[in-house]
């Protein structure tokens, strides 16, 4: 039986984890271990109580490192027999079978190619505790001038994404990693992701790190799960250091690829911001 390690970065994420750790307990494959990174919460007491089922962990990464290095310093405790990683955030409710349909769609020998694999993600309303109707991510895609976009967010559920396909980059909420694919991208041997993002497009980052060493990223909508997504999709409603990170991570991640149109567009979106916070 392939193993599976599940890491989960938390912050004040009380309201959302129970329920994400239900909905492992509740797989058809159970996870091989499930390691929870506290990020500095107020109240870290509820964590102890998930120690009480089998393969959980409870690991203190600092206050307030943010989602980046929360992950890296999961992926320090992640067992070395381990054969795949699955990030999960903690407002992500995983479907009763999706382990299962992961490990056979990536054990699959035309699938030995894909290095991340994720499914249909599906919005969740955890105030009212039910499915929101709409699209939450299907894959990111990037526009020729260099937007990078969550694709079907917001939409209604329709059945205009359920074919499997190789996409762009796959969203950090919910990322099914070949351990093989991961050891070949980490950086300095030990990163997942680069630290410098904090957060906000290091997912992408990753993406972009996958491909260059030649693996591929799958989008399969036999498998699914709900997220709840913690922030608004309105950018004027986001932290002003908020969108100045994010603006400042996408310029990053197009001058790597050599894109002077994207680098255009970054700049011109973070002085947007920096000037008329917009």
């Amino acid at each position: 039986m392939k193993k599976v390690s599940v890491i989960i970065v938390t912050h004040d994420s009380e309201a959302f984890l129970t329920k994400a750790v239900t909905c492992l307990n509740n797989q058809t494959t159970k996870p091989y271990e499930v390691l929870i990174v506290d990020t500095g919460s107020k109240d870290k007491s509820y964590l102890e109580a998930f120690l009480r089922f089998k393969g959980f962990q409870i690991h203190n990464a600092g206050e307030e490192v943010g989602f980046c290095k929360g992950n890296n310093h999961g992926l320090k405790f992640v067992d070395p027999l381990s054969d795949y990683v699955l990030l999960l955030n903690p407002d992500a409710y995983l479907t009763p079978g999706f382990i299962e349909k992961a490990i056979d769609f990536m054990e699959k020998p035309l699938n030995q190619s894909v290095g991340i694999l994720t499914g249909k993600l599906l919005g969740f309303d955890n105030t009212k505790e039910e499915p929101t109707g709409k699209y939450d991510s299907t894959g990111i895609f990037r526009t020729f001038w260099g937007y990078w976009y969550d694709r079907g967010q917001g939409e209604t559920e329709n059945k205009d994404f359920e074919t499997k396909e190789y996409v762009k980059a796959i969203c950090g909420a919910l990322m099914f990693i070949r351990k093989t694919a991961l050891k070949e991208v980490l950086i300095k041997n030990e990163y997942i992701f680069d630290e410098s993002f904090f957060m906000y497009k290091e997912d992408i980052e990753l993406s972009m790190r996958m491909q260059k060493k030649g693996w591929k990223l799958a989008y399969e909508p036999e498998i699914a799960a709900y997220h709840c997504r913690g922030w608004d999709p309105n950018r004027k409603k986001m932290a002003r250091k908020y969108r100045l990170m994010s603006a400042r991570n996408e310029l990053i991640i197009h001058k790597r690829m050599g894109s002077l149109l994207g680098m255009c567009y970054s700049s011109l979106k973070y002085a947007a911001v920096l000037i008329f916070n917009v």
